[in-house]
């Protein structure tokens, strides 16, 4: 794990507050998180994102995000009071299969013919640990995603103008992206992006966070 970074208006020490750190490197998830104007650190968690065989994309993301999520806590110091750790991973799936981050602009094009005009599902999951009690919340939400059945010339002006070469789905759906999708099915708008803002903040006021109280 590297060094925890403070993000934000840092971290506040008051007793009523405890400390929130997320574990996660991803820019996105950072800037999905600062929308709630809360006080939050990063950490960057030492975990091995392979899939296990047999394993299915549920699974896969769900473990990974409490092995996120526990990697982080563990490393915490013994004074570090009471913390509470978000850990998050997505997995997206096509013809059952588990859809990685492209890298390159070759794979990107090749996911996004092969996705076009098909449907694919994201996993976004999401855990919450509570360092004083060792309890861990943690959900799967699902997305739907359907492209749009769109060129190859098209597919690639779009790869050229956003490089979401990072993003499972070769696409970015805060930005460009959206245009090469015709409908999302989700309970939560943010979860594609890859932090469920809904659900964890619905974990946040279960656990006591004063999310919604006077700062």
């Amino acid at each position: 794990m590297q060094d925890i970074s403070p993000t934000g208006r840092g971290i506040d020490l008051s007793p009523s507050r405890p400390a929130l750190i997320l574990a996660s490197s991803s820019r996105y998830r950072r800037e999905l998180l600062e929308r709630l104007c809360i006080p939050f650190d990063t950490a960057v968690p030492a975990v091995d994102e392979t899939p296990h065989a047999g394993e299915t994309p549920e699974a896969t993301a769900l473990r990974l995000a409490q092995a996120k999520a526990r990697a982080v806590a563990a490393a915490l110091p013994a004074a570090a009071g009471r913390t509470l750790v978000i850990g998050s991973d997505q997995v997206a799936t096509f013809d059952g299969k588990q859809i990685g981050k492209p890298g390159t602009h070759e794979r990107a094009l090749a996911q996004l013919q092969s996705m076009r005009g098909r449907e694919v599902l994201f996993h976004s999951a999401l855990s919450l640990l509570d360092t004083a009690t060792g309890q861990t919340d943690t959900v799967d939400v699902v997305t739907k995603v359907r492209f749009r059945p769109l060129s190859d010339a098209k597919l690639d002006a779009y790869l050229r103008a956003e490089q979401p070469y990072d993003c499972a789905g070769s696409a970015k759906s805060e930005g460009l992206g959206i245009a090469l999708l015709e409908a999302i099915e989700s309970d939560d708008p943010t979860a594609l992006i890859g932090l469920p803002l809904i659900a964890l903040t619905r974990m946040l006021l279960e656990a006591g966070y004063p999310l919604l109280e006077a700062q």
